[in-house]
């Protein structure tokens, strides 16, 4: 049954498959950029069903991300783009949490 209900979005958008670390929440970074859900499902399942069984018990996982990025971009361009991505977020995030409270519409 997979692939048989998938959204015109899951089959046109990009997938990033990424390497990390569960044990240490170490990233490796982008191993691919795909195009359809399905083909990063399968891309992700070969990946998993070819790793070491060591590498596996280190805690490194794949896990498949909706990306912007295109198909076939190279890996380490793509974990750079997404770590500056990952950085804008956070700082915009910091920036949002640290905002002053408007006093006036605290007081009655």
């Amino acid at each position: 049954m997979n692939g048989l209900f998938l959204t015109r979005d899951e089959i046109s958008a990009s997938y990033a498959i990424i390497r990390h670390n569960i044990r240490t929440y170490q990233s490796a970074g982008v191993v691919q950029v795909l195009r359809s859900k399905q083909s990063a499902e399968a891309a992700l399942e070969s990946l998993e069903s070819s790793q070491d069984s060591q590498d596996r018990h280190a805690g490194w996982r794949y896990f498949i991300e909706k990306t912007t990025f295109k198909p076939g971009m190279d890996p380490s361009e793509a974990t750079h783009r997404r770590q500056n991505e990952l950085d804008l977020r956070e700082s915009k995030a910091i920036r949002d949490e640290n905002s002053p409270i408007d006093s006036e519409d605290t007081q009655t």
